[in-house]
C-alpha cells in the first residue's frame, strides 16, 4: 500500500516508475533498465538484490516497522540489514523515533538517514461497499493477521463492551499472513459471529468505503513502523484507539488526536468513551483530520522523495565524471 501510494504520487511528478515484488517475483534475475532504485524492507531488499545477475548501482532503502524493531535485532538478520543501510546511498524513514533507533544502531550513517513522514492516500469512490447494520457502532481492525497485530485481544476486549452494548459490532479487514494465528482469530470470529465480521483481504482501493462506514478505527499491534491504516482513518476524521507503541505514537497524541492505550483497563474505558460520547467522537476526528493534513500531506512526501533521488543521481554523475 506504502509502495503503491509514493508510485502514485510519483507519477503525478512525471517520474515513471515501476513495482516489482520482492517477496512475490523470486525468479527475478535482473532489474528493467533504471535511473535509481528504491527498495522497501532492508532486509528483505538485500537478500532480493543479492540473488540479481547484475549489480543495482544506486538504491535508496526505506526501512520498514520489522526492520526496526525485530531485523535490525535478529542474530541472524542484522549483518544483512546493517550490510543494505551501508551499500545505500540513502535511507528513509517515517518518523524522528526511527531515526534516532538507526543511529544509535548505525553512528556512522547519520548523515544519508531522511525522516519523510508518510502521506495520506486519497482515495477515489468505487463501487465497493459494505453494509452496516441500523444503530450500530462500527470498531474497523485493518490488519494482516499476524502475532504482531495482536487482533484476538481486540476481539476479546471488545466482548467485554459487546455484553455490555449490544450495538457494538467488529470489522477486520486484512489477510491471514500467519497460518496459526489465522487460524485462532477465524475461531474467535465464529464465537462471535453475531456481532463480528471478517472479510479478509480486499483491493486497497476499496478501503475508503469502508472509512466511511466506520465509527472508530483500532490498532492494537505490539509494535508498528508507521501505520497507513490510521493515517487514512484519520484523515477520514475517524477517531483511533491505539496501543502504546513507537509508530502509533508518532501520530496520535493521548486524547487529543485520538486514544492511546497502555492496558485492557485503559482500552476498555477509552472505547466505552467512543460508543457513548458523540462530542469526544467528533472532537478527536476533527483534531485528527487536521494534524493529517498539517503533517502527512501526500505531496511533501513524494516531493521529499523526488529530491533525495535527483541528489543521489547528481553525487553518481559527479564521481563518474570525475
Amino acid at each position: 500500500m506504502t509502495v503503491q501510494r509514493i508510485a502514485d504520487g510519483l507519477e503525478n511528478l512525471d517520474v515513471e516508475t515501476e513495482i516489482i515484488s520482492i517477496t512475490e517475483n523470486s525468479s527475478v534475475t535482473a532489474l528493467p533498465p533504471s535511473d535509481i532504485t528504491h527498495g522497501f524492507h532492508a532486509y528483505k531488499f538485500y537478500k532480493f538484490k543479492e540473488h540479481l545477475k547484475t549489480k543495482i548501482e544506486s538504491f535508496v532503502v526505506t526501512m520498514t516497522g520489522t526492520d526496526l524493531n525485530h531485523d535490525l535485532y535478529h542474530q541472524d538478520k542484522r549483518a544483512d540489514v546493517i550490510q543494505c543501510l551501508s551499500e545505500a546511498k540513502a535511507i528513509h524513514v517515517f518518523n524522528e523515533e526511527a531515526k534516532q533507533v538507526l543511529v544509535k544502531e548505525a553512528p556512522n550513517m547519520a548523515n544519508k538517514i531522511y525522516v519523510i513522514p508518510q502521506g495520506a492516500t486519497l482515495f477515489k469512490e468505487t463501487d465497493f461497499s459494505i453494509e452496516k447494520e441500523e444503530n450500530t457502532f462500527l470498531f474497523v481492525l485493518p490488519a494482516g493477521i499476524r502475532k504482531v497485530k495482536n487482533v484476538p485481544f481486540a476481539i476479546n476486549m471488545l466482548k467485554t463492551l459487546y455484553e455490555k452494548y449490544p450495538s457494538v459490532r467488529l470489522l477486520l479487514v486484512g489477510p491471514v499472513i500467519e497460518e496459526d494465528e489465522g487460524q485462532i482469530v477465524k475461531n474467535l470470529v465464529d464465537q462471535n459471529k453475531d456481532w463480528v465480521s471478517y472479510i479478509g483481504q480486499i483491493p486497497h482501493s476499496n478501503m475508503g468505503a469502508i472509512y466511511k462506514q466506520a465509527d472508530a478505527l483500532l490498532n492494537t499491534s505490539h509494535t508498528e513502523g508507521q501505520p497507513s491504516a490510521i493515517i487514512e482513518a484519520m484523515a477520514y476524521s475517524l477517531p483511533v484507539l491505539v496501543s502504546s507503541n513507537h509508530g502509533n505514537l508518532s501520530l496520535v497524541f493521548n486524547e487529543k488526536t485520538g486514544f492511546v492505550y497502555n492496558n485492557e483497563v485503559e482500552f476498555l474505558d477509552y472505547a466505552e468513551q467512543l460508543v457513548n460520547n458523540n462530542e469526544i467522537r467528533e472532537k478527536l476526528g476533527e483534531a485528527a483530520q487536521a494534524y493529517i493534513e498539517k503533517y502527512h500531506s501526500s505531496t511533501s512526501e513524494v516531493q521529499t522523495l523526488l529530491k533525495i533521488y535527483q541528489d543521489v543521481l547528481k553525487e553518481r554523475l559527479s564521481l563518474t565524471e570525475a
